[in-house]
Protein backbone atom coordinates (compact mmCIF):
# COMPACT_ATOMS: atom_id res chain seq x y z
CA UNK A 1 0.00 0.00 0.00
CA UNK A 2 1.48 3.34 -1.00
CA UNK A 3 1.95 5.77 1.84
CA UNK A 4 2.59 9.48 2.30
CA UNK A 5 5.25 11.37 0.41
CA UNK A 6 7.18 14.48 1.38
CA UNK A 7 6.40 16.26 4.65
CA UNK A 8 3.81 15.44 7.25
CA UNK A 9 0.79 15.93 5.00
CA UNK A 10 -0.94 17.78 7.81
CA UNK A 11 -3.38 19.35 5.39
CA UNK A 12 -6.37 17.71 3.76
CA UNK A 13 -5.33 19.16 0.40
CA UNK A 14 -2.00 17.30 0.32
CA UNK A 15 -3.25 14.08 1.91
CA UNK A 16 -3.12 10.95 -0.25
CA UNK A 17 -6.34 9.64 -1.77
CA UNK A 18 -7.50 6.06 -1.26
CA UNK A 19 -8.51 4.26 -4.44
CA UNK A 20 -11.85 2.47 -4.42
CA UNK A 21 -11.66 -1.30 -4.41
CA UNK A 22 -10.56 -4.12 -2.17
CA UNK A 23 -6.85 -3.28 -2.22
CA UNK A 24 -7.28 0.10 -0.48
CA UNK A 25 -4.26 1.49 -2.32
CA UNK A 26 -3.34 5.09 -1.60
CA UNK A 27 -2.18 7.48 -4.31
CA UNK A 28 -0.31 10.75 -3.75
CA UNK A 29 -1.84 14.00 -4.97
CA UNK A 30 1.28 14.65 -7.09
CA UNK A 31 2.54 11.73 -9.19
CA UNK A 32 5.82 11.93 -11.07
CA UNK A 33 5.27 11.58 -14.82
CA UNK A 34 8.05 9.88 -16.79
CA UNK A 35 7.07 10.32 -20.44
CA UNK A 36 9.72 11.57 -22.87
CA UNK A 37 12.56 11.44 -20.34
CA UNK A 38 14.56 9.06 -22.58
CA UNK A 39 18.10 8.37 -21.38
CA UNK A 40 17.58 10.64 -18.35
CA UNK A 41 14.72 8.52 -17.01
CA UNK A 42 16.55 6.54 -14.33
CA UNK A 43 18.35 9.56 -12.89
CA UNK A 44 15.24 11.74 -12.94
CA UNK A 45 13.11 9.09 -11.24
CA UNK A 46 15.76 8.66 -8.56
CA UNK A 47 15.93 12.44 -8.10
CA UNK A 48 12.14 12.69 -7.88
CA UNK A 49 12.00 9.99 -5.22
CA UNK A 50 14.80 11.66 -3.30
CA UNK A 51 12.88 14.94 -3.48
CA UNK A 52 9.83 13.28 -1.94
CA UNK A 53 7.65 11.93 -4.75
CA UNK A 54 5.99 8.65 -3.80
CA UNK A 55 3.97 8.04 -6.97
CA UNK A 56 5.41 7.15 -10.38
CA UNK A 57 3.56 6.93 -13.71
CA UNK A 58 5.10 5.09 -16.67
CA UNK A 59 4.05 2.83 -19.55
CA UNK A 60 5.18 -0.31 -21.36
CA UNK A 61 5.60 1.86 -24.45
CA UNK A 62 9.26 2.34 -25.47
CA UNK A 63 8.15 4.91 -28.05
CA UNK A 64 7.54 7.49 -25.30
CA UNK A 65 8.64 5.88 -22.02
CA UNK A 66 11.62 3.97 -20.61
CA UNK A 67 9.90 1.65 -18.15
CA UNK A 68 13.13 -0.21 -17.37
CA UNK A 69 14.80 3.13 -16.68
CA UNK A 70 11.99 3.99 -14.25
CA UNK A 71 12.53 0.67 -12.49
CA UNK A 72 16.29 1.28 -12.35
CA UNK A 73 15.70 4.61 -10.60
CA UNK A 74 13.27 2.95 -8.20
CA UNK A 75 15.70 0.16 -7.31
CA UNK A 76 18.47 2.70 -6.70
CA UNK A 77 16.27 4.63 -4.28
CA UNK A 78 15.25 1.43 -2.50
CA UNK A 79 18.86 0.26 -2.24
CA UNK A 80 19.82 3.57 -0.61
CA UNK A 81 16.97 3.37 1.89
CA UNK A 82 15.15 6.42 0.51
CA UNK A 83 11.94 4.44 0.02
CA UNK A 84 10.54 0.95 0.31
CA UNK A 85 8.39 -0.73 -2.30
CA UNK A 86 5.48 -0.65 0.12
CA UNK A 87 5.38 3.16 0.34
CA UNK A 88 5.58 3.71 -3.41
CA UNK A 89 2.71 3.90 -5.90
CA UNK A 90 3.80 2.45 -9.27
CA UNK A 91 1.52 2.76 -12.27
CA UNK A 92 2.19 1.52 -15.78
CA UNK A 93 0.12 1.05 -18.92
CA UNK A 94 -0.80 -1.41 -21.64
CA UNK A 95 -0.43 0.32 -24.99
CA UNK A 96 -2.07 -1.02 -28.15
CA UNK A 97 0.05 -1.71 -31.26
CA UNK A 98 -1.09 1.56 -32.83
CA UNK A 99 0.64 3.48 -30.05
CA UNK A 100 3.90 1.54 -30.22
CA UNK A 101 6.97 1.72 -32.41
CA UNK A 102 9.20 -1.16 -33.51
CA UNK A 103 10.22 -1.90 -29.87
CA UNK A 104 7.03 -3.40 -28.47
CA UNK A 105 6.94 -5.30 -25.16
CA UNK A 106 4.95 -8.06 -26.86
CA UNK A 107 4.63 -10.05 -30.07
CA UNK A 108 2.54 -7.91 -32.40
CA UNK A 109 1.27 -11.06 -34.14
CA UNK A 110 -0.05 -12.61 -30.91
CA UNK A 111 -3.77 -12.62 -30.05
CA UNK A 112 -4.88 -9.53 -28.14
CA UNK A 113 -5.14 -11.21 -24.73
CA UNK A 114 -1.64 -12.63 -25.15
CA UNK A 115 -0.33 -9.18 -26.04
CA UNK A 116 -1.70 -7.96 -22.72
CA UNK A 117 -0.19 -10.91 -20.84
CA UNK A 118 3.22 -10.36 -22.41
CA UNK A 119 3.11 -6.64 -21.64
CA UNK A 120 2.19 -7.26 -17.99
CA UNK A 121 4.89 -9.92 -17.60
CA UNK A 122 7.43 -7.48 -19.03
CA UNK A 123 6.36 -4.77 -16.58
CA UNK A 124 6.43 -7.16 -13.63
CA UNK A 125 9.94 -8.26 -14.61
CA UNK A 126 11.08 -4.64 -14.73
CA UNK A 127 9.61 -3.89 -11.30
CA UNK A 128 10.76 -7.02 -9.52
CA UNK A 129 12.49 -6.05 -6.29
CA UNK A 130 14.79 -8.69 -4.84
CA UNK A 131 13.14 -10.64 -2.05
CA UNK A 132 9.64 -9.30 -2.81
CA UNK A 133 6.78 -10.63 -4.88
CA UNK A 134 6.32 -8.23 -7.82
CA UNK A 135 3.08 -6.31 -8.17
CA UNK A 136 1.79 -3.15 -9.81
CA UNK A 137 -0.30 -0.65 -7.90
CA UNK A 138 -2.17 0.35 -11.05
CA UNK A 139 -2.28 -0.64 -14.71
CA UNK A 140 -3.98 1.72 -17.13
CA UNK A 141 -5.25 0.95 -20.62
CA UNK A 142 -3.39 3.70 -22.50
CA UNK A 143 -6.42 4.49 -24.65
CA UNK A 144 -9.61 2.71 -25.66
CA UNK A 145 -9.11 0.08 -28.34
CA UNK A 146 -10.61 0.45 -31.82
CA UNK A 147 -13.71 -1.49 -30.81
CA UNK A 148 -15.65 -1.85 -27.57
CA UNK A 149 -15.15 -5.62 -27.77
CA UNK A 150 -11.36 -5.26 -27.92
CA UNK A 151 -11.41 -2.73 -25.08
CA UNK A 152 -13.30 -5.22 -22.93
CA UNK A 153 -10.97 -8.05 -23.95
CA UNK A 154 -8.01 -6.03 -22.67
CA UNK A 155 -9.91 -5.16 -19.49
CA UNK A 156 -10.89 -8.77 -18.80
CA UNK A 157 -7.28 -9.86 -19.25
CA UNK A 158 -6.15 -7.23 -16.76
CA UNK A 159 -8.88 -8.40 -14.39
CA UNK A 160 -7.29 -11.86 -14.32
CA UNK A 161 -4.33 -10.32 -12.42
CA UNK A 162 -6.52 -8.46 -9.94
CA UNK A 163 -6.18 -7.87 -7.01
CA UNK A 164 -2.93 -9.56 -6.06
CA UNK A 165 -0.63 -8.72 -8.97
CA UNK A 166 -2.46 -5.69 -10.34
CA UNK A 167 -4.03 -3.79 -7.46
CA UNK A 168 -6.07 -1.33 -9.56
CA UNK A 169 -7.15 -0.95 -13.20
CA UNK A 170 -7.80 2.26 -15.07
CA UNK A 171 -8.01 3.88 -18.47
CA UNK A 172 -6.43 6.90 -20.14
CA UNK A 173 -7.45 9.16 -23.02
CA UNK A 174 -11.01 7.99 -22.66
CA UNK A 175 -14.42 9.41 -23.41
CA UNK A 176 -17.19 9.46 -20.85
CA UNK A 177 -19.13 6.95 -22.99
CA UNK A 178 -16.33 4.36 -22.84
CA UNK A 179 -15.82 4.94 -19.12
CA UNK A 180 -19.52 4.42 -18.43
CA UNK A 181 -19.47 1.18 -20.45
CA UNK A 182 -16.51 -0.15 -18.46
CA UNK A 183 -18.04 0.81 -15.13
CA UNK A 184 -21.39 -0.73 -16.03
CA UNK A 185 -20.22 -3.96 -17.63
CA UNK A 186 -16.91 -5.00 -16.08
CA UNK A 187 -16.40 -6.91 -12.86
CA UNK A 188 -13.48 -4.79 -11.66
CA UNK A 189 -14.53 -1.16 -11.82
CA UNK A 190 -12.12 1.55 -13.01
CA UNK A 191 -10.12 3.01 -10.13
CA UNK A 192 -8.45 5.79 -12.11
CA UNK A 193 -8.93 7.80 -15.27
CA UNK A 194 -5.96 9.65 -16.75
CA UNK A 195 -6.91 12.38 -19.22
CA UNK A 196 -5.63 15.71 -20.47
CA UNK A 197 -6.65 18.80 -18.51
CA UNK A 198 -7.10 21.63 -21.00
CA UNK A 199 -9.73 23.76 -22.68
CA UNK A 200 -9.97 21.48 -25.73
CA UNK A 201 -11.97 19.03 -23.60
CA UNK A 202 -13.53 21.75 -21.44
CA UNK A 203 -11.24 20.57 -18.65
CA UNK A 204 -13.18 17.28 -18.59
CA UNK A 205 -15.84 18.82 -16.37
CA UNK A 206 -18.52 16.20 -17.13
CA UNK A 207 -16.13 13.28 -16.97
CA UNK A 208 -14.65 14.49 -13.68
CA UNK A 209 -18.15 14.83 -12.24
CA UNK A 210 -18.86 11.23 -13.21
CA UNK A 211 -15.59 10.13 -11.62
CA UNK A 212 -16.43 11.90 -8.36
CA UNK A 213 -19.80 10.20 -8.28
CA UNK A 214 -18.21 6.77 -8.72
CA UNK A 215 -15.16 7.30 -6.47
CA UNK A 216 -12.83 7.15 -9.46
CA UNK A 217 -9.66 9.21 -9.13
CA UNK A 218 -9.05 11.59 -12.03
CA UNK A 219 -5.38 11.84 -12.98
CA UNK A 220 -4.71 15.13 -14.74
CA UNK A 221 -1.95 15.39 -17.34
CA UNK A 222 -0.82 18.17 -19.67
CA UNK A 223 -1.88 20.26 -16.69
CA UNK A 224 0.83 22.92 -16.71
CA UNK A 225 2.14 23.14 -20.28
CA UNK A 226 -1.29 23.29 -21.94
CA UNK A 227 -2.65 26.05 -19.73
CA UNK A 228 -0.29 29.07 -19.58
CA UNK A 229 -3.19 31.50 -19.16
CA UNK A 230 -4.57 29.58 -16.18
CA UNK A 231 -1.15 29.52 -14.53
CA UNK A 232 -1.06 33.33 -14.80
CA UNK A 233 -4.67 33.82 -13.73
CA UNK A 234 -5.91 35.86 -10.78
CA UNK A 235 -6.87 32.91 -8.57
CA UNK A 236 -3.40 31.39 -8.95
CA UNK A 237 -1.73 34.71 -8.11
CA UNK A 238 -3.93 35.08 -5.03
CA UNK A 239 -2.99 31.63 -3.72
CA UNK A 240 0.69 32.05 -4.56
CA UNK A 241 0.89 35.37 -2.68
CA UNK A 242 -1.16 34.21 0.26
CA UNK A 243 0.60 30.90 0.83
CA UNK A 244 4.04 32.15 -0.23
CA UNK A 245 4.57 29.55 -2.96
CA UNK A 246 5.55 29.52 -6.61
CA UNK A 247 2.86 29.84 -9.29
CA UNK A 248 3.12 26.19 -10.37
CA UNK A 249 2.49 24.92 -6.84
CA UNK A 250 -0.46 27.31 -6.40
CA UNK A 251 -1.92 26.22 -9.72
CA UNK A 252 -1.52 22.52 -8.96
CA UNK A 253 -3.18 23.12 -5.58
CA UNK A 254 -6.22 24.66 -7.26
CA UNK A 255 -6.52 21.77 -9.73
CA UNK A 256 -6.27 19.30 -6.84
CA UNK A 257 -8.83 21.41 -4.99
CA UNK A 258 -11.40 20.37 -7.61
CA UNK A 259 -11.66 17.14 -5.54
CA UNK A 260 -10.89 13.59 -6.51
CA UNK A 261 -8.00 14.81 -8.66
CA UNK A 262 -4.29 14.02 -8.65
CA UNK A 263 -1.80 15.74 -10.94
CA UNK A 264 0.97 14.22 -13.04
CA UNK A 265 4.03 16.40 -12.55
CA UNK A 266 6.83 15.76 -15.04
CA UNK A 267 9.31 18.48 -14.12
CA UNK A 268 12.96 17.70 -14.79
CA UNK A 269 14.19 20.36 -12.35
CA UNK A 270 15.06 19.15 -8.85
CA UNK A 271 14.28 22.51 -7.26
CA UNK A 272 10.86 22.54 -8.92
CA UNK A 273 10.22 18.99 -7.66
CA UNK A 274 10.71 20.15 -4.09
CA UNK A 275 8.83 23.40 -4.63
CA UNK A 276 5.81 21.58 -6.02
CA UNK A 277 5.67 18.99 -3.23
CA UNK A 278 6.33 21.36 -0.36
CA UNK A 279 4.21 24.09 -1.94
CA UNK A 280 1.13 21.89 -2.05
CA UNK A 281 1.38 21.27 1.68
CA UNK A 282 2.00 24.95 2.37
CA UNK A 283 -1.11 25.89 0.41
CA UNK A 284 -3.09 23.26 2.28
CA UNK A 285 -2.03 24.53 5.71
CA UNK A 286 -2.69 28.15 4.65
CA UNK A 287 -6.10 27.22 3.19
CA UNK A 288 -7.19 25.57 6.43
CA UNK A 289 -5.87 28.42 8.56
CA UNK A 290 -5.31 32.12 7.95
CA UNK A 291 -6.04 31.89 4.24
CA UNK A 292 -9.35 30.03 4.47
CA UNK A 293 -11.45 32.87 3.09
CA UNK A 294 -9.00 33.75 0.31
CA UNK A 295 -8.67 30.08 -0.63
CA UNK A 296 -12.42 29.67 -0.90
CA UNK A 297 -12.65 32.76 -3.10
CA UNK A 298 -9.74 31.68 -5.29
CA UNK A 299 -11.09 28.17 -5.73
CA UNK A 300 -14.55 29.48 -6.67
CA UNK A 301 -13.02 31.88 -9.19
CA UNK A 302 -10.82 29.10 -10.60
CA UNK A 303 -13.87 26.87 -11.07
CA UNK A 304 -15.59 29.68 -12.92
CA UNK A 305 -12.59 30.05 -15.24
CA UNK A 306 -12.74 26.41 -16.29
CA UNK A 307 -16.53 26.18 -16.39
CA UNK A 308 -16.63 23.69 -13.54
CA UNK A 309 -20.16 22.68 -12.58
CA UNK A 310 -19.44 21.51 -9.12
Amino acid sequence: MAQAGVGSQASRLAKDLTLAGQSATTIPKLVYGTAWKKERTADLVYTALKAGFRGIDTAAQPKHYDELGVATGVRRAIAQGIITRGNLFIQTKFTAPGGQNHMTPYDTNAPLAEKVDQSIRSSLKNFTIEGEEPYLDSVVLHSPMDTVQDTMTVWKTLESYHPRTIRNIGISNTTLHVLEALYTNMTVKPSVVQNRFYDGTEYETRLRAYCRGKDIVFQSFWTLSANPSLVKSGPVKLVARGAGVEAAAAYYALVIGLEGVVVLDGTTNESHMKEDLEGLERVGVWAEGPGASDWASALAAFKDLIGNNG
